[in-house]
């Protein structure tokens, strides 16, 4: 194990919106370094969602925001080797991370999607997240799905290998999905 931990690196915010949230995802979206490029798709990608989204009183940026709240999962599983059987135990996810898997996932399933630039599919993604549909909404239900599943290992998720007592933990850590 590390003797201290790492810093963590400043995000400068975007330069339209000035929003940190904004330079983590296209920061995610980027290949190569290219920053202007992926700045330019997603800035592309929002006035299409406004153009589309005209109806709605939010703005492109609340949209996407909502988007990314809707396709955040709560809690994930994680194996766990207890007694020489390996258990799926579900576990609470810290806020950081939420937001990355988030972010991480509105890009998978936006480059999967058909259309003819990332600008479009990634617009179409943003929408889709934000009516609570498509692929990455579905990831989110899926991790939810296999964490109620397992919900009866919960128990295990406090357990240390060198001292595995029973007292000293919590059973009900999974939140219930509403």
């Amino acid at each position: 194990m590390r003797k201290a931990k790492p810093k963590k690196r400043v995000i400068l915010p975007d330069p339209v919106f000035n929003d940190q949230k904004v330079s983590k995802f296209v920061n995610h979206l980027m290949y190569d370094g290219k920053k202007n490029t992926s700045y330019e798709i997603f800035y592309n990608a929002l006035d299409i969602v406004k153009a589309k989204m005209s109806n709605e009183e939010k703005s492109a940026l609340e949209i996407w925001k909502q988007a990314l709240d809707n396709i955040t999962p709560q809690v994930e599983v994680k194996s766990r080797r207890i007694g020489g059987a390996t258990f799926q135990v579900p576990t609470e996810i810290r806020p950081d991370r939420k937001e990355s898997i988030s972010m991480k996932n509105l890009i998978l399933f936006a480059r999967k999607r058909g259309g003819k630039t990332m600008a479009d599919k990634l617009a179409a993604e943003i929408m889709d997240a934000f009516n609570n549909q498509g692929g990455a909404f579905k990831r989110k239900e899926d991790m939810h799905r296999m964490a109620e599943a397992n919900r009866a290992f919960g128990h295990f998720s406090c357990l240390s290998y060198t001292f595995p007592s029973l007292r000293d933990c919590q059973t009900s850590r999974i939140p219930s999905s509403a």
